[in-house]
Formats: structure tokens, C-alpha cells, sequence
């Protein structure tokens, strides 16, 4: 039997008050099963990156359940959900969100450092080494193309060795030919270490290449790809 590493139910979230109040999700039922990868497609505004944000612990729901391998998000405090966060989901930005006074090296280590690894800088050159930045370990992300710094966010996002990877329109920031490197990249190392894989885009394509695909309309689940 498969097992589920992502159960939402009857989620609900509002962002914004009174007369800006938006209903971003509305009641979603949803469950993903462990080492799949799932696209996640639908119109701006759909509540795509939302959904993602809640599955990583970013954002609260008002309502509803969730549970990530096993674990409780909704009733858990702020600190047991970053620690929760920090051993078992990694996450990917379109904007790579890399400290520029730092190298690639030290983007990687910091947030393991942080989390009390004592072998932070090995782990984070092994890490730079497999997506193929083992020359640019002392490099600045401003002397780095796009790509490259996407390696290096990948890199620091599969560093802890996660059970989650979420990646938030990874390519978008990235010519075409660039960003196929870097979808093949994901995907094969989802399929390498056996994580889930998370993709919002807006490119079919990409979603096409996932083994599921589920669209998102108006902050309502239209097709859950089963």
C-alpha cells in the first residue's frame, strides 16, 4: 500500500482583512503519496503558491487539517513547526533567495549550521559537488548565472536530506534551455534519493513531466490528477 506523506482536509485560508480579505483556499481535501512527484498547475491568483506556503509550514490555515509525514501542522507552535521544517522539507523560490555577501559554499552550511550539524561544510560541498558547482564552491551568487544560483538554492534545499522537496516556479526566472537543466536536475534527484516532489508552474510541459497533475482554480482543487 502506498504511503501518504501530505493530508489535507477542509482547508480554509483567508489572507488580508475586511474589504482586502481574499479566500485563497477554500475547503481543499488533498493527499499525496510518498516518493511521487506532482505538478501543480492553474491561473495566477489560483491560490497555487498559497498551497504551497501551508504544505511547507510558511502559512497558517484558518481552518482544516494538515499533516506532513505523520506530524500535525496545524496544532503545533512555531518552534516545534520550524524544526519540523528544518529535518524534513526543503524548499526552491524562482528567486533563489541566496545571501549575496555569502558563497555558494556558505549558503549551503549556514542553514545546516544552524540546525546544529557539525559536519555543515562537508555535507554542503557534497551537496554543491552533485549538482554539478563543485568548481564554484567560493564563489558569490553575484558571480554565478541564474542557473548556478538555482543549483546552489537546490543544493541548500536537499542538503538536510528532506522527505518534502517544494519547489515554487524553479525555472521561471530562467532562459528555456536553462531551465530544462535545471527541471532535469529535480527530477532526477527525486528520483535518486526518494523524496515527494512539489511543483507549482505555469508551464505544462514541465507539470507534464510529473506523475501526477493537479489543477488548482479559484483557490479550489478542479482536477486532483487521480
Amino acid at each position: 500500500m502506498d504511503e501518504t506523506i501530505i493530508e489535507l482536509k477542509k482547508a480554509d485560508l483567508t489572507l488580508g482583512h475586511g474589504a482586502s480579505a481574499v479566500h485563497v483556499l477554500k475547503s481543499l481535501d488533498l493527499e499525496i503519496f510518498k516518493s511521487t512527484s506532482c505538478g501543480i498547475t492553474g491561473p495566477s491568483g489560483s491560490g497555487k503558491s498559497t498551497l504551497l506556503m501551508v504544505l511547507a509550514g510558511l502559512e497558517r490555515l484558518d481552518r482544516g487539517e494538515i499533516r506532513i509525514a505523520g506530524t500535525d501542522l496545524h496544532s503545533a507552535d512555531e518552534d516545534t513547526l520550524a524544526a519540523f521544517r528544518g529535518r524534513n522539507i526543503g524548499i526552491v523560490f524562482q528567486s533563489f533567495h541566496l545571501i549575496p555577501n555569502m558563497t555558494a559554499l556558505e549558503n549551503v552550511a549556514v542553514p545546516l549550521e544552524l540546525a546544529g550539524n557539525r559536519d555543515a561544510f562537508g555535507i554542503a560541498r557534497k551537496e554543491l559537488e552533485a549538482v554539478g558547482l563543485g568548481e564554484r564552491l567560493s564563489h558569490y551568487p553575484g558571480q554565478l548565472s541564474g542557473g548556478e544560483q538555482q543549483r546552489v538554492a537546490i543544493a541548500r534545499a536537499l542538503a538536510p536530506s528532506p522527505k518534502l522537496l517544494i519547489a515554487d516556479e524553479p525555472t521561471g526566472n530562467l532562459d528555456g534551455e536553462t531551465g530544462r537543466h535545471i527541471a532535469d536536475l529535480l527530477f532526477s534527484e527525486q528520483a535518486e534519493r526518494g523524496m515527494t516532489l512539489l511543483l507549482v508552474t505555469h508551464d505544462e510541459t514541465l507539470a507534464a513531466r510529473c506523475g501526477r497533475q493537479i489543477k488548482i482554480r479559484s483557490g479550489e482543487i478542479i482536477d486532483a490528477g487521480l
